[in-house]
């Protein structure tokens, strides 16, 4: 059993975990800690969505673009300094605190859902 807190099914139902690719990395000079402002499409039923993640330890912007990664669609948009997160990307905090992106080991169609 997991040492945190218990769900519902019908809870993770409501998350909206999808598939998309990075079509654009920028620096954010602007964050509190090192950041990227991704633009993750979607597909043509959620469309391109914008994030703040904070990646930049293990990610240049450069091999972010065209990456498929994993993210929860469905939170309310959160305002993140100067710009409005609309997806949370996915990922797992190493020991040294980097982050390593959650994402699927061969393509799938962006927006599919988690299975």
């Amino acid at each position: 059993m997991s040492k945190g807190n218990t769900i519902s099914w019908s809870d993770f139902e409501k998350v909206e975990i999808r598939i998309g690719t990075v079509l654009k990395a920028d620096e954010f000079p602007t964050a509190r800690k090192p950041a990227y402002i991704l633009q993750v499409d979607f597909g043509p039923e959620v469309g391109i969505l914008k994030s703040s993640a904070q990646i930049t330890d293990l990610y240049t912007s450069e091999e972010l673009v065209g990456r498929q990664v994993v993210a929860v669609t469905n939170f309310p948009p959160k305002q993140i300094g100067p710009i409005m997160s609309e997806c949370l990307v996915t990922g797992f905090y190493r020991p040294d605190g980097a982050v390593v992106l959650a994402r699927p080991d061969s393509p799938v169609p962006n927006g599919s859902r988690l299975a």
